[in-house]
């Protein structure tokens, strides 16, 4: 074993996160002998669960601005709320943090409940998850959000498989990369045309909040309000895309786990967090260094990258006992422990909407279906940042 994983490590970059079995089997490696671990373009991996959470915890050691590591990265994310520390991000936050209370939240459940039945409807006994429900529902609950007509939903799509679809190989590189800066330019061009408009005309939507509101005395700019806009539609759906389908997966991968969830419907939120641990949609995220720190006894220099890699965090055997092992009824499965929507000041804005979206589903296809099974054909797994598949065909009883 201690061979073996000496090999594992003699890479000098991450396995295809396509390739879940052995990014696993990669990570376990790490947590056990290089947990801090730098890869070929100086990104050092964080890997055991204390210290990813202490990475996502600590903003002011471990900044969200990579201006000073990335030049030119500040055109790109100018108001981009992930990209921000306090006090812009706490000013940013608090902006859209209304219409994602647990409150608001809540009272989009007859919505979803209502396009996720006319969708399953629609369906037949066959269907490709991804294009019936799993994008479909939450790209149409963030447009609403947003004020973005539902003639656009197939553009949204094409743009957020193009960009988290994209290999660029140095990180730190990525803003200079022109196939990045030209597919962001078309998304954040469309945006901008919509926050202008909304400038011009304001409704009841985010948009016209997100350029009609200020913030510490004064309002966003057009270029501000697309980034930001452009953040909320993407990760407003994509995160429930890739989370309905990883819940399929790990479902089908498990005897006797659909059928729990049919006789006992209560068990369906548990199962949620579980699939969220297991497979986390977002694996890792990025963080710069603001000075010299101590990780599990190695020190990462000042304005380095560090990557805190939440898919491990989530597999660390000393945060979650036999962590392979497919437990809904697993104990504190739902709290801090559990960081597939990060920690922190940038613990994901809409979570309990992704949480809410996939509860809703996994409640109308359980009532509806007495089996449902992955079937034949091609999935088209994401290879990069994301954890999870283009398409998931499957087959109901």
């Amino acid at each position: 074993m201690t061979t073996h994983r000496s090999t594992l490590l003699d890479r000098d970059l991450p396995p295809d996160i396509a390739d879940l079995p052995a990014v696993l089997e990669w990570l376990a490696a790490l947590r056990a002998q290089a947990p801090v671990w730098r890869d070929r373009y100086g990104m050092h991996h964080v890997t055991r669960h204390d210290d990813v959470q202490l990475v996502l915890r600590d903003h002011a050691t471990f900044s969200s601005d990579f201006s000073a590591v990335m030049p030119g990265s500040e055109t790109m994310t100018k108001g981009m709320l992930t990209r921000l520390d306090p006090p812009e991000h706490r000013a940013l936050r608090h902006l859209v943090s209304a219409s994602f209370t647990p409150r608001r939240v809540a009272g989009l459940e007859p919505r979803i409940r209502e396009l996720t039945r006319r969708m399953l409807d629609e369906a037949g006994e066959a269907f490709d998850l991804v294009d019936t429900l799993a994008f479909p529902l939450p790209v149409t609950v963030i447009a609403e959000m947003l004020g973005l007509p539902a003639a656009d939903h197939p553009r949204f799509r094409a743009w957020a498989e193009g960009l988290f679809s994209m290999q660029v190989d140095d990180p730190k590189e990525a803003v200079n990369d022109p196939r990045v800066r030209d597919a962001m330019g078309e998304v954040t061009t469309y945006l901008g045309d919509w926050c202008r408009a909304r400038r011009e005309d304001p409704t009841d939507d985010l948009v016209s909040a997100l350029v009609t509101t200020e913030v510490d005395g004064r309002r966003l700019d057009d270029e501000e309000a697309a980034n930001f806009s452009m953040l909320l539609l993407f990760a407003g759906h994509i995160t429930t895309t890739l989370l309905l389908g990883n819940a399929i997966r790990v479902i089908d991968g498990n005897p006797g786990a659909w059928a729990s969830l049919r006789a006992d419907p209560s068990t369906i939120p548990a199962t949620i967090e579980e699939v969220l641990r297991l497979r986390p949609p977002f694996p890792l995220t990025a963080r710069a260094t603001t000075r010299d720190v101590d990780i599990s006894g190695i020190t990462v220099p000042e304005r380095s990258m560090v990557m805190p890699w939440l898919l491990s965090a989530n597999h660390d055997p000393d945060a979650h006992p036999d962590p392979e092992r497919f437990d809904p009824s697993r104990p504190g499965i739902g709290g801090g422990s559990q960081l597939a929507f990060g920690h922190g000041i940038h613990f994901c804005l809409g979570a309990p909407l992704a949480r809410l979206e996939a509860r809703v589903a996994l409640e109308e296809m359980t009532a509806r279906y007495a089996a449902l099974s992955v079937g034949e054909g091609e999935q088209q797994p994401y290879t990069s940042r994301v954890l999870g598949t283009r398409h998931l065909p499957v087959v109901t009883t």
